[in-house]
């Protein structure tokens, strides 16, 4: 068997064992996939040693997103201006990284959901690194304008300034936003928080497509003051987990398997728990 692992902290509830098992039947492909926990000051060594035993890939995830950047020999374009890699693996002795989280949202979008990005406006709240992995991948679909709002305008600032020349895209507060918008993207925790951002209906345009990056088994309370504000469809996660698995998959044994069949398998299991 092929050793494989996501490294976080806490990683124990992680989906990533299920799912990249799942796709490795499906693609006749040898999987063995382990969770990894590891404290801060050890994940170095300790990603170190994963290789060094035979291991083939790693995902990463929180709070080790930019360690694992800052460790690769060598990283993608898109992991580069993320700033973060949630993917690792060796290549001729050669520790490579990419991030495939943004190109996940993406494909959740676009290919499960049918939300032609082209020419949208879109607003993305919140200034994180969950934010960050997204613009690039985003801004290649091109959009109409992006703006990306955070209650720290500052920050917002901060983060647009690395993407200016890739489209039309500004930051502001969220106490400054105004327009209507056909896609609301929520990067933040508010969800995990039970909170609801300080956000009028006004910003949603008639067809307003609004995403929770969060999911659970019940609607999350981004997405439930959407639907109580007039979105015309509420779409969390989910899929962008399982997207962004099959492309770290699709790296490390250059076979694209079927999401269809895990997401839909996932999602009767959070709803029954």
């Amino acid at each position: 068997m092929n050793l494989y692992a996501v490294i976080g902290n806490p990683v124990v509830h992680s989906q990533s064992p299920r799912i990249h098992t799942a796709f490795g039947e499906q693609t006749n492909s040898a999987v063995d996939y382990r969770t990894i926990q590891a404290e801060p000051d050890s994940f170095p060594s300790t990603v170190r040693h994963f290789f060094a035993q035979g291991g083939k890939g790693m995902n990463v995830t929180v709070p080790f997103k930019q360690q694992a950047c800052a460790m690769a020999d060598s990283v993608t374009e898109r992991a580069r201006k993320a700033g973060a890699v949630n993917t690792l693996w060796l290549e001729q002795g050669c520790l490579k990284g990419d991030t495939t989280d943004g190109i996940g949202l993406i494909r959740d979008l676009v290919g499960n959901h049918s939300v032609r990005l082209t020419a949208l406006r879109v607003l993305i709240l919140g200034a994180g690194g969950a934010v960050r992995g997204l613009l690039e991948p985003l801004l290649l679909q091109k959009p109409q304008a992006v703006v990306v709002a955070n209650r720290t305008p500052a920050r917002a600032e901060k983060l647009v300034a690395d993407f200016q020349g890739m489209g039309t895209i500004t930051a502001t507060g969220f106490g400054s936003l105004c327009g209507e918008y056909d896609l609301i993207i929520n990067g933040t925790s508010a969800s995990l928080k039970g909170q609801v951002l300080p956000l009028s209906s006004e910003l949603l345009a008639k067809n307003c497509v609004v995403y929770d990056m969060m999911y659970g088994g019940e609607v999350t309370p981004f997405n439930r003051w959407a639907g109580d504000a007039g979105a015309a469809r509420t779409l969390d996660g989910l899929g962008m987990l399982v997207e962004q698995a099959a492309e770290s998959f699709f790296i490390w044994h250059h076979k694209r398997p079927d999401t269809g069949t895990v997401l839909t398998d996932l999602r009767a299991d959070l709803q029954q728990s």
